[in-house]
């Protein structure tokens, strides 16, 4: 509608009517938009709401699902506990069991046991009484024959009675018959035979009295002879292994081509090994002095660091020098601690030359000082010349020096030696007789024999290798046990005293001694050991028995 036409009054209300209609219009909008936002606000809200509750629902679902999880664990767990415990129960009632049964067991092995020594004993006893009474057999027979030969010497002592008083009446009508001096000559003649007797019964007894009074004093001279003497323990012995400072060293030992070693054995007459041992070379030579040579030279060598064929030649023949400059030494000292005068140079020089010779790890020119000494207080406690005897004792291995250089023993060798520069016949047969090589014509080797044996088995004196050492104790061992009737046999104090142990059953007191002496031989016979070795055999009976 239009206002156009319409008068000036009417206007008003017609505006009025039109802003109501807008306001109208405008509320019903905003109502509408109102409940527009109210839905949508709603509808937002509730889409909050629903995915907080979906949360909660997962969370506790989650949380029943946990939950559910860990009972069924603890479920599980207990029920796993309870079927261990349910194990452990029935273990240990097979372990009662199996006790039970193992302690029947023992008690029926025990009584087996029993059962098996009485029945032992039983059959020992039957053995001894089989063995009793063959016995008594024989000696019944025995006691038969000796019946016999006992009326045979009744027989033979009536038939002398008979002669010897028909010798009686003849003696005495002889008597009668006789002069006054063949009465006295027949007398003498009975007193003669009666006194004859008694002085060989004297005569035994004064020689069983002297041979325990020699024992005696045999053991005292040599018990004073080593506790006047104290040496050190432990030998000195020639040194083959030579040290270097480092392994580049051996290729200049060896030499562009090997000449430096070739050089070097042939100016020392040594074999050099070089191997792969770090920080040694070896030196072998079965000739001690060249040894000791060619050791020195090479020592020398390897502090100079100048190692060429000329050099090599030079220092060999300065230590060779040196080295017998030393021997000449070495010899005169030993006459003059000594005490030993009168003796060749060459012998002298031979006495050095002991110094670069061992054996068993000993020095022969230190065990020949001590034979030396021990065979002069030996000597003098005889009663015999004590400057001989000490001569013998450190002349009696000079034939070491020169073994390697000549065929034979050295016994030989050395009595043959000293015979060139005129020593005395005790001192020849003491160098020669001291193994038992030769008769023995003086005291005086026998002497010499002691002292060697006191010196060379003295604790530490000598030394041999671990195999050695082993294969010897083995074999000590291995001949005890080849005896009937031994048990077990052991090797104590170094090898120097086997251990014999006897079945008693099989071996009586008597045969004891026979096993002994029998292993003694064998010993003696079969090894070789410096000193001696003391066989003990062990003889015991145990009886057993268990009170139930």
């Amino acid at each position: 509608m239009s206002l156009v036409g319409l008068p000036l009054l009417t206007q008003p209300s017609v505006l009025l009517a039109d802003n109501t209609t807008m306001i109208a219009i405008g509320v019903g909008i905003g109502i509408v938009a109102g409940s527009v936002g109210m839905f949508l606000l709603l509808k937002v809200t509730g889409i909050a709401n629903l995915n907080a509750a979906k949360k909660q629902a997962e969370d506790l679902l989650a949380q029943t699902k946990t939950e559910g999880e860990t009972l069924a664990k603890q479920i599980e767990l207990d029920a796993r506990n309870e079927q261990v415990q349910r194990r452990e129960a029935i273990e240990k009632e097979l372990e009662t069991s199996r006790d039970e049964l193992a302690e029947k067991e023992r008690r029926l092995a025990k009584r087996e046991d029993n059962l098996d020594r009485k029945l032992d004993m039983l059959t020992l006893k039957e053995k001894n009484a089989a063995d009793l009474e063959a016995e008594v057999k024989k000696r019944e027979q025995a006691i038969e024959g000796k019946k016999e030969e006992l009326d045979q010497i009744v027989a033979e002592r009536r038939q002398l009675l008979e002669e010897f008083r028909t010798e009686q009446k003849n003696s005495l009508l002889r008597v009668a018959n006789m002069s006054e001096e063949d009465a006295k000559r027949e007398a003498l003649k009975v007193i003669e035979t009666e006194v004859q007797h008694e002085a060989g019964q004297l005569i035994q007894k004064i020689t069983d009295r002297a041979e325990e009074e020699a024992k005696d004093n045999a053991l005292k001279i040599t018990l004073q002879a080593i506790q006047r003497y104290a040496s050190d323990h432990s030998s000195d012995h020639t040194v083959t292994a030579i040290q270097i400072p480092s392994d580049d060293m051996k290729g200049r030992v060896i030499g562009r081509e090997g000449r430096n070693i070739r050089a070097f054995e042939a100016a020392t007459g040594v074999d050099v090994i070089v191997d792969d041992t770090p920080g040694v070379i070896v030196v072998s030579c079965f000739d001690p002095i060249r040894r000791a040579v060619a050791s020195e030279t090479l020592t020398k060598l390897l502090d100079d660091g100048r190692i060429h064929p000329a050099r090599i030649e030079e220092l060999t023949e300065q230590v060779r020098e040196d080295i017998q400059q030393r021997i000449v030494k070495y010899g005169k000292d030993a006459l003059i601690e000594a005490n030993i005068q009168g003796l060749h140079p060459r012998i002298s020089e031979m006495v050095g030359r002991l110094h670069y010779r061992t054996s068993y790890g000993q020095n022969i020119l230190k065990h020949s000082m001590e034979c030396a000494y021990l065979c002069q207080v030996i000597a003098e406690e005889l009663g015999l010349d004590g400057n001989v005897a000490r001569r013998c004792g450190l002349l009696h291995d000079i034939g070491k020096a020169m073994d390697h250089e000549m065929e034979g023993g050295h016994p030989a060798i050395g009595m043959e030696f000293c015979r060139k520069f005129g020593e005395k016949e005790a001192v020849l047969n003491a160098i020669g007789g001291h193994h038992d090589d030769i008769p023995h014509t003086t005291p005086y080797t026998a002497i010499v024999m002691a002292a060697d044996a006191i010196s060379g088995a003295r604790p530490g004196a000598r030394r041999e290798t671990l195999d050695r050492y082993v294969k010897r104790l083995e074999q000590l061992e291995g001949i005890a046990k080849d005896m009937k009737g031994v048990r077990e046999a052991f090797a104590i104090q170094a090898g120097r005293e086997v251990r014999v142990i006897v079945d008693p059953a099989r071996v009586d007191d008597t045969n004891c001694n026979f096993i002994a002496r029998d292993i003694a031989k064998r010993v003696s016979e079969e090894m070789t050991f410096p000193g001696e070795i003391k066989v003990t055999v062990l003889r015991e009976m145990r009886t057993v028995e268990f009170a139930k």
